[in-house]
């Protein structure tokens, strides 16, 4: 029977570490709170309050924790009971430097270090679902691709740039804050103009924002600003959404048009809105 130590019980981890015992691997289980550990004896694994006690006789070492410092931190602790012939695997949103100093400094000691974060909430962990990145060395990654796959539904290799997946988590994270920035913009405008959040929500029955994406992403890009909708004409309508949530705070739109008066102040106004990436 495979023998993994995972790190790490909060809400992702815990359905990452059930879904392994219902593949028949025998968890090791460690969390800062010991009960969340002591919680998933219930579906088959083994808390431990020692981190080095728990990685001893694992074949693979996981993580899912909250920052760089905790990851360092776990790390050093369990380092002690941590073959060098056993990969850790850290899942953790952690910053791209943090990825590149602690590949290093484990490396330094004889032990392998991967970074895999993912794109799914603790559902889709505890069903294997979900895109999982890694990068880093190609033979590691395939030694530990097997077990990756088991735990996503689409495993994303990003080459042997060690930060690459730090780098495009962080990415996506940016792109789901901008979109729900954007919503809460979107719900003020409408409920100081008297709409419900569910007449709000009517919006998108008949209008996919997902063709910015496709059209105006590619543009920023490629590089291609010849004028489809202006960065002027785009201000003069951010102005506009200003006026209708009555002055209220809105804070990507209030961004998004500083950023926007900059450009026109500049002369680049005629450009297209694609030419807000222009540097």
């Amino acid at each position: 029977m495979e023998t993994v130590a995972f790190y790490g019980a909060g809400m992702l981890g815990s359905g990452m570490v059930r879904a392994m015992l219902r593949r028949g691997i025998a968890v090791r289980a460690w969390s800062r709170t010991t009960g969340k550990a002591q919680a998933l004896e219930g579906d088959g694994a083994r808390a431990f309050v020692d981190p080095a006690e728990a990685a001893r006789g694992a074949d693979r070492i996981h993580c899912c924790l909250s920052d760089d410092a905790s990851v360092d931190a776990v790390i050093d602790a369990a380092l002690p009971g941590i073959a060098t012939e056993s990969p850790i695997v850290d899942h953790t949103t952690v910053s791209p430097q943090g990825v590149v100093d602690r590949t290093r400094r484990l490396a330094d000691t004889g032990h392998s270090y991967l970074h895999a974060p993912v794109f799914m909430g603790p559902p889709m962990a505890l069903q294997a679902t979900g895109v999982m990145m890694v990068s880093g060395d190609a033979g590691l990654v395939q030694r530990v691709r097997a077990a990756l796959e088991a735990m996503c539904s689409d495993l994303r290799y990003l080459g042997e740039r060690v930060d690459a997946a730090a780098i495009y988590k962080l990415m996506g994270n940016a792109m789901i804050l901008a979109v729900v920035g954007g919503l809460n913009d979107l719900m003020r405008i409408a409920e100081e103009q008297g709409l419900t959040r569910s007449e709000t929500y009517k919006l998108f029955d008949f209008y996919d924002p997902c063709g910015q994406l496709k059209g105006r992403g590619k543009r920023m890009v490629n590089g291609e600003y010849e004028p489809i909708w202006s960065l002027d004409m785009a201000r003069k309508d951010a102005l506009l959404m200003q006026t209708a949530a009555h002055h209220e705070r809105l804070p990507v739109i209030d961004a998004v048009e500083a950023l926007l008066r900059n450009l026109s102040d500049r002369g680049l106004g005629n450009l297209d809105l694609a030419a807000i990436a222009h540097r």
